[in-house]
């Protein structure tokens, strides 16, 4: 049965068993109560769970193929801008078609948020700069502000700052469709330490917690068990993925997300985040000269798709490297191999990680790091929320590029590898026994 106590609800299984006397007569009843609410709610963070791995396997296939095709097009507009020079109306609606390109890439990582086996790429950060930066953006041209209540000692956590903008974007537009006619969104960020289970978390210890309350509409009690659900949603027109997509990335940084609701009062999301113990990492501001990324070398190019084999290598030509192209690891082992017995070896490969039906990057840089032990090697991946995108240096790899990828990015990430500006390689064996 479930009972109210002090306003929070409890869930009790209640057990009644029968007393006989000596006579076999009924001379009376025992009852007793075990409060379980934090076991139905471990059930229920198990059950939502699987329910998001049956997405993602769907959409991780989905898109990992769109990324594929979008790197193509996109790629195609970036050299196409380069080519027409001063041509002010052509170079709009290629600008046009980049920004479509890179709403199409957000659409796509936030399916890949579902996919199975992913991991988000993790940087200690201040939680405070990422809430406030998040909000802010999400609320330019509503009705609804935002009030902060942050403490000054807050600990770093180890973040996908990427992902967890995400989560504070889709809590924020939330909030903000609860109060069509404008109100008030109470932040806070504060450090604690759970010494017993909460929200269904079994884990205790030291946690950053941002709880974001609105002032809205609320949600019925019968909603609260499925807000979390892919695709349920009350809103006309809605998709039902933004909280889905919010609990598995906070799932995936083995976190916590709750929320307490209450009509025509209010909701509040809490977000339990294990702190970090390494001190936040600044990004480098990078210059207008570190806009096109030229440079020299030989560097082969492994994809299955022609399309994108042949972008690539017009996209390192313009940039002023040699390229050539394989198909598969099969191949590229073959043209690698004889280059470096021909004393002409190649100063960096490109390896996509996943091959149809052929040798993937991983298992070829395996074979390829026999043959050249110092190999400069870049996974790409339409399939970015793949372990080894996210930990590529455990892997052999020197750098990594997802798909799909500008110019810009492709220079960059070159340059980046040739001058060593990557941490070296690592044997996964000896970063297990870190």
């Amino acid at each position: 049965c479930e009972i109210e106590h002090y306003g929070l609800g409890k869930t009790f299984l209640v057990t009644t068993s029968p007393i006989f006397n000596e006579n076999g007569e009924l001379s009376g009843i025992v009852h007793s109560a075990k409060d379980v609410t934090e076991k139905i709610k471990i059930e229920e963070e198990l059950t939502k769970a699987q329910k998001l791995e049956s997405v993602g396997l769907l959409a991780g296939g989905i898109a990992h193929d769109f990324n594929n095709i979008l790197t193509t097009i996109l790629g195609n507009v970036n050299l196409a801008k380069m080519q027409i020079g001063s041509n002010e109306q052509a170079s709009s609606r290629l600008e046009e078609a980049e920004k479509a390109c890179r709403r199409a890439k957000d659409l796509t990582h936030q399916l890949l948020t579902f996919s199975k086996g992913g991991a988000p790429i993790k940087k200690a950060a201040a939680m405070a700069d990422l809430v406030r930066e998040s909000s802010s953006f999400a609320l330019m041209g509503s009705k609804v502000r935002c009030s902060y209540h942050i403490s000054r000692d807050l600990w770093p956590v180890e973040i996908d700052a990427g992902q967890m903008s995400q989560v504070i974007n889709n809590l924020i537009i939330n909030a903000c469709q609860a109060m069509p006619n404008g109100g008030e969104i109470e932040i806070s960020l504060k450090n604690i330490v759970l010494e017993q289970p909460e929200h269904g978390n079994s884990e205790t210890g030291r946690y950053v917690r941002l709880i974001l309350s609105d002032q809205g509409i609320g949600i019925p009690r019968e909603n609260l068990a499925k807000i979390f659900d892919p695709y349920f949603t009350t809103k006309p027109g809605g998709s039902g993925l933004g909280l889905s997509m919010a609990y598995s990335i906070i799932k995936r940084h083995d976190g916590i997300i709750a929320v307490d609701s209450k009509p025509d009062v209010g909701t509040t999301f809490y977000i339990d985040l294990p702190a970090s113990d390494k001190s936040p990492v600044k990004e480098t501001e990078k210059g207008d000269s570190y806009a096109l990324n030229s440079g020299k070398g030989k560097i082969l190019v492994m994809d299955d798709e022609e399309p994108i084999r042949d972008l690539v290598g017009q996209m390192l030509n313009l940039l002023g490297y040699d390229v050539t192209s394989a198909r598969d690891g099969n191949e590229a082992i073959a043209i690698y191999s004889e280059a470096s017995l021909a004393g002409k070896p190649f100063d960096a490969i490109i390896m996509d990680l996943t091959i149809p039906g052929g040798m993937g990057g991983k298992e070829a840089l395996e074979k390829l790091r026999q043959v050249d032990p110092e190999i400069k090697a870049i996974v790409s991946s339409g399939y970015h929320t793949d372990p080894i995108m996210s930990s590529f240096r455990q892997y052999g790899f020197s750098g990594v590029i997802a798909k799909p990828y500008s110019l810009k990015d492709l220079g960059e990430t070159l340059q980046n590898v040739l001058e060593s500006r990557y941490e070296p390689f690592m044997p996964k064996e000896a970063m297990d026994g870190v």
